[in-house]
């Protein structure tokens, strides 16, 4: 039997172990990075800041959307509660982030060019949203996910849901009122009861309230719940609580007013309130909220990364000497796209033509005359307009009023289609607005267009009107389409001259008033738009 002989064995060899990554370099990448990602976010606000000034001019002037000044802090504020999970990631640049800077210049061209002016105020903030992944990687990116998107929360938008609050808000409160058993007379936003006359204004419509609560509440169920199911349930019960509680509101205002003699709920405690109203509903809605609260993960809510399991290639790669450079790299290429898109739309301001303008007259036919002056004490309201005709055209016993309102060169603070371009404001003491609507098409020379039509009413005098855009040679009486032609004469032609047409006639209601107005239209529309081309090669 052999014998076994004992042999010493070389000790096994250990597998190599990789020094954890260096510290140094971890600070160094992020300082680096977060330089150059200071530089590219000021250098985006540098080159667009008409868009900038303008959103902060928003918030300096409009209660609805003072609540811009909070949201970049907040932002701030929400990606410092990620800085642990942050510090354990490596920022590296994100070359097909700068892609997205260009879609959002893109975006942005085209909003200064239609001049819409919340298009292009929500693609600057995209730029500055993308420069995130540009600078400093995706990986970041999505930590950093919702205080990115939360800076969409800064751009003022949301008053064109102004009309539809309005009208909601009036027809519940009128129904509200009736099932209260007090007799209510209603024409269009004015009701009357017994003991007095109430209106719905644009500061009634709920809008400030609907805003306030929607970043509120997105930003409580963030805080709050870590199940995206229970985040955005919570986000639409902000949105349909306030519509609900400003219809509670106004109908509640309007009650106490009647019950006091119009002693209560008529002056400055109108709003006071209404305020306290609110206050107590976002406090009830935030009670019933926590309710269902979910308690956050360790680390400011954010879920630990573990290593993957080849841990050894994951720490070698962040040993690996940082080319701090590759920052500034890229944070240079996305600046030369920023500026790329703010250079094109300077061109477009110098090939702007400046200078007064003149309207050319409106050649009369079929019997028809022209005179100036107004027809009625009511004017359409189209702030700073490059010129205006206000008259009225007779044939026999038929009269029909012209109201043209021309703009050229328009920018932020003149343009065309606004908000703020109205038949009639919501706030007149004379006039106001009972019915709108279309006409279905109507031939305006060789072209169909279905007008916008309102019945206005002061006292016992009554119109109808019939609106209409002039867009560089083309008609539509949607506010969108002209924004989209306008934008497209200034890409094709370098110009933006554009018209608003208003045609009215005293008469009892919409459907009496048609015959003559399409008589009209059938017989000026063509000379009108002819007016309309020669005042534009006036330039």
């Amino acid at each position: 039997m052999a014998s076994s002989i004992l042999r010493p064995h070389a000790p096994a060899m250990a597998a190599p172990r990789v020094a954890p990554a260096a510290p140094v370099d971890t600070r160094l990448a992020w300082r680096v990075a977060l330089g150059a990602l200071a530089l590219l976010v000021a250098w985006i606000v540098a080159c667009y800041w008409s868009t900038a000034a303008g959103m902060v001019s928003t918030w300096a002037r409009s209660e609805t959307f003072a609540h811009g000044f909070i949201v970049p802090p907040l932002a701030l504020w929400l990606a410092w509660r990620q800085r642990d999970a942050l510090a354990r990631m490596t920022p590296r640049p994100q070359w097909a982030a700068i892609g997205a800077i260009a879609l959002a210049g893109c975006a942005w061209l085209l909003g200064r060019l239609a001049e819409v002016n919340a298009l292009a105020q929500f693609a600057m903030t995209a730029m500055i949203i993308a420069a995130v992944p540009t600078v400093l990687g995706l990986r970041i990116a999505r930590t950093l996910m919702f205080p990115l998107l939360f800076l969409f929360f800064a751009v003022p938008f949301g008053e064109f849901v102004l009309p539809v609050l309005m009208d909601w808000t009036a027809n519940f409160t009128v129904a509200a009122l009736r099932a209260s058993g007090i007799p209510v007379y209603r024409e269009g936003l004015v009701f009357v009861i017994p003991s007095g006359t109430w209106s719905v204004v644009e500061a009634c419509s709920g809008v400030r309230y609907l805003i306030a609560s929607l970043m509120v509440g997105t930003l409580y169920a963030y805080l709050s719940y870590r199940s995206n199911r229970r985040r955005w349930i919570f986000v639409g019960f902000a949105i349909v609580v306030p519509i609900v509680a400003n219809w509670v509101r106004a109908y509640l205002i309007v009650l106490l007013g009647h019950v006091s003699g119009n002693k209560l709920a008529v002056g400055v405690d109108h709003l006071i309130y209404g305020w306290l109203f609110f206050a107590f509903v976002i406090m009830l809605m935030f009670w019933i909220g926590g309710r269902w609260r979910e308690d956050p993960l360790p680390e400011g809510g954010v879920r630990a990364v573990s290593n993957p399991p080849d841990t050894a290639m994951q720490l070698a790669s962040t040993t690996a000497p940082l080319r701090v450079s590759r920052f500034w790299v890229a944070s240079l290429a996305a600046m030369l796209v920023v500026a790329f898109f703010a250079v094109v739309q300077s061109r477009f301001n110098a090939a702007d033509a400046a200078g007064p303008v003149q309207l050319a007259p409106v050649a009369t036919t079929a019997g028809w005359t022209g005179t100036q002056g107004a027809l009625t004490t009511w004017h359409p309201v189209f702030e700073r307009a490059s010129a205006t005709y206000d008259g009225h055209f007779v044939r026999g016993n038929s009269v029909v009023g012209l109201y043209i309102a021309y703009y050229r060169d328009q920018d932020a603070s003149r343009k065309l289609v606004s908000s703020n371009n109205v038949l009639v404001h919501s706030e007149d003491r004379a006039w106001r607005r009972l019915t709108q609507g279309t006409t279905g098409a109507m031939m305006v020379g060789s072209t169909p267009v279905d007008m916008t039509t309102a019945e206005l009413v002061h006292g016992g005098e009554h119109l109808v009107a019939w609106k209409f855009y002039w867009i560089d040679g083309r008609l539509t009486a949607r506010d969108a389409v002209a924004k989209l032609l306008t934008a497209w004469a200034r890409l094709t032609h370098g110009r933006d001259d554009s018209a608003a047409i208003v045609l009215y006639v005293p008469a009892s209601d919409a459907v009496a008033a048609a015959p003559l107005l399409q008589a009209f239209v059938r017989d000026q529309g063509a000379a009108i738009v002819a007016a309309l081309a020669a005042t534009r090669e006036r330039r």
